[in-house]
C-alpha cells in the first residue's frame, strides 16, 4: 500500500497527478490551515501573453486559522466567479485539439452551487484523475481524524490507511522526520518529478500550469506525457 498525501488544490498541476499515479491511495489533506494566495483556491492556465490565474473567491476575513475543510466560497461577494472561470477556459482553450473531450464536464462542475472549497476541489480532482486513467483511492484527512501535526500528522494518516510506503514530495526532505516512519515500519519514498515539455497552444513553453493545459492540448496521450514518455523533460526536479 503506497499512500500519498497532498492538500486539495484547485485545478492541480502535473506534479499532483504524477504523485497520484504512483500511489494506491491519495489522501487530500483538508484538515490543515488554509494558505492564502497559494494554490488551494486558484491555479494558472496558459494565455496568449503568458500565464494567468483562475481563482475561486473565498471568505478569509477574520478566519486566519481556518482549516481547508471549512473554507467557504464567496458566492455573495463574487457571484460571477463561475462564469469568469468558464469564459477564461473557453477563450484560451476552445481552439485546442482536445477541447471538446473535456470541456463539457469541466464546465458542468463550475456550474454547480458550490459553497465549500474543499468539496469543489475534490470533485475536480476526481474528474481529472479519471481523465488521466489514474485509479488511486481518494480519501480526505478530515474523515480519518488523524492526530498530531507535521510529520506526526502524516504518519498518523499513513498508519490509519495501512501504508507500507509513504510517497512524499521532494520538499519533504526538508521537514519530514523519516525516523518516525521507519520506526513504524513504513518506508518513505520521495517523488522524482521532471516536468515534461510538451506542445502548448502558445510559445514559449511554460511549466507548472494546471494539468488541464496538457489535457486540452494532448488528450489521451496526456498520461504518457505526464510520465515523460516520448517528450523531453526538464532537468530540475519539481516538488
Amino acid at each position: 500500500m503506497v499512500v500519498a498525501i497532498h492538500q486539495p488544490e484547485h485545478l492541480p498541476w502535473l506534479g499532483f497527478f504524477h504523485k497520484a499515479l504512483q500511489a494506491d491511495c491519495l489522501v487530500l489533506l483538508d484538515n490543515v490551515q488554509y494558505r492564502k494566495h497559494y494554490f488551494q483556491n486558484r491555479n494558472r492556465i496558459r494565455g496568449k501573453q503568458g500565464a494567468l490565474w483562475l481563482t475561486v473567491p473565498v471568505l478569509t476575513r477574520g478566519k486566519a486559522s481556518q482549516p481547508i475543510r471549512e473554507v467557504r466560497v464567496d458566492n455573495e461577494g463574487n457571484p460571477r466567479w463561475r462564469e469568469k472561470c468558464r469564459r477564461s477556459l473557453i477563450q484560451h482553450y476552445e481552439a485546442s485539439p482536445h477541447w471538446e473531450r473535456y470541456a463539457g464536464a469541466l464546465q458542468e462542475i463550475y456550474r454547480g452551487a458550490w459553497t465549500n472549497l474543499a468539496d469543489l476541489n475534490e470533485q475536480i480532482v476526481r474528474q481529472m484523475l479519471g481523465w488521466f486513467s489514474i485509479r488511486a483511492e481518494i480519501r480526505r484527512a478530515s474523515e480519518l481524524v488523524p492526530e498530531g501535526s507535521g510529520s506526526s500528522l502524516l504518519l498518523s494518516i499513513c498508519r490509519q490507511m495501512g501504508a507500507q510506503t509513504y510517497l512524499s514530495g521532494i520538499s519533504g526532505r526538508d521537514y519530514l522526520e523519516v525516523e518516525q516512519f521507519e520506526r513504524a515500519g513504513i518506508e518513505v519514498r520521495f517523488q522524482d518529478f521532471h516536468h515534461p515539455i510538451y506542445r502548448q497552444r502558445y510559445e514559449p513553453f511554460l511549466p507548472c500550469l494546471s494539468a488541464v493545459d496538457l489535457l486540452f492540448n494532448h488528450g489521451p496521450a496526456s498520461r504518457e506525457i505526464l510520465q515523460g514518455v516520448g517528450v523531453p523533460v526538464m532537468e530540475e526536479v519539481f516538488c
